[in-house]
């Protein structure tokens, strides 16, 4: 059975479009951090502040990649990355 991936729509006055650097501040703070946390607790954490929609509009984006997950406004960083060099072993070139 197909997986459903559900994007959700906010319904904000004017939707906010974060820039790349905020989208990899965002990362690299949950990224780092070793627990789940609020919303609210990665607002204070961010070394920068975000709009709240901004930030929003991030974890959005990031649920959507598969990067972390939310659960009643807790987030977790749960995406783990693969190394090329492991999927090339074996192969030989010619």
């Amino acid at each position: 059975m197909p997986e459903i991936l559900m994007v959700r729509k906010r319904e904000y006055t004017e939707q906010r479009s974060p820039t790349l650097n905020t989208v990899l501040m965002v990362e690299e703070t949950l990224r780092k951090a070793d627990e789940v946390m609020t919303i609210g607790k990665l607002k204070r954490i961010l070394p920068k502040q975000v709009m709240h929609q901004t930030l929003m509009a991030v974890i959005d984006y990031l649920e959507y990649s598969g990067k972390i997950t939310v659960h009643e406004d807790k987030v977790l960083w749960t995406f783990k990355p693969q190394s090329k060099l492991k999927k090339t072993q074996g192969l030989i070139v010619r």
